[in-house]
């Protein structure tokens, strides 16, 4: 694990460099897929770069929601803090609610079928995102619980994690579990013929981040009612996602017995 990589002579920031490589990768199944399919990449574009700036604002804004207690509001207006904090500290439930919300809108206003495009490539979104906690690793953020056992990790002093004790590595069991949704939204979208795509993801996502987040020791956690404010928002996205489903197939119901 090392906070920088030596890439060409240049001092990299690994976890930057994770979410772009991750970036880069499922960009180039997306283009394939959606051309492929015969979808235009033009409207693609539109949505993923909407949604994208509104993630990195949406993730911004959690973080400083969460760790609002822990902010020196007294030098906010000290340029070089805010610097500092505008630099570090993204939510990634924050990016995804926040891109969801940009990348709807921009839709609606170029007249693109969102559900479309979401249905088609939704499973690479867990695939990013495990190389984004890949990333995490390497730089030691989201760390997790003191743990002596198997696969146990100890920090060197210039990670953002507890260094010199043995932690549970939750960022990469969180990465495994993400490359397992995402190949389970690709089975089922074999299987169901691309249907609830964005509500299994809500589903299966909501049920591994809950499960994560039982091991997680990192300050930012947002605790109401022993839950942490991912959590929570888990428990809204599985409970979305099963509604929506059940929804489509009553309504889907109600028309074949219209039909007969």
């Amino acid at each position: 694990m090392h906070v920088y990589l030596e890439l060409f002579g240049h001092k990299v920031a690994s976890y930057g460099f994770f979410i772009a490589l991750g970036g880069i990768i499922v960009n180039l199944i997306a283009v394939y897929i959606l051309s492929k399919r015969k979808m235009d990449i033009n409207d693609f574009t539109i949505i993923e770069s909407i949604g994208l700036l509104g993630a990195f604002i949406g993730a911004k804004l959690l973080y400083l929601v969460v760790s609002f207690k822990d902010i020196d509001w007294s030098r906010i207006t000290n340029l070089s803090y805010l610097t500092q904090i505008m630099q570090g500290g993204f939510v990634f439930y924050g990016g995804f609610i926040g891109g969801i919300i940009a990348a709807l809108i921009a839709s609606k206003a170029n007249k693109i079928d969102f559900r479309s495009y979401a249905d088609e490539v939704i499973f690479l979104i867990p695939l990013a995102h495990a190389f984004g906690r890949v990333g995490c690793f390497m730089a030691g953020c989201c760390f997790g619980k003191p743990y002596d056992g198997p696969f146990s990790v100890i920090f060197p002093d210039n990670s953002f994690a507890i260094h010199g004790v043995k932690l549970f590595p939750v960022q990469l069991f969180e990465a495994c579990g993400l490359v397992i949704v995402s190949f389970a939204l690709l089975f089922l979208k074999k299987l169901l013929s691309r249907q609830f795509q964005i509500e299994l993801y809500f589903i299966l996502y909501g049920i591994l981040r809950m499960i994560t987040e039982t091991f997680r020791y990192d300050a930012a956690r947002g605790i109401f009612f022993d839950l942490s404010t991912s959590q929570w928002i888990s428990i809204l996205m599985i409970t979305i996602g099963l509604a929506s489903i059940w929804i489509q197939l009553k309504k889907s119901k109600g028309n074949e017995c219209l039909a007969d």
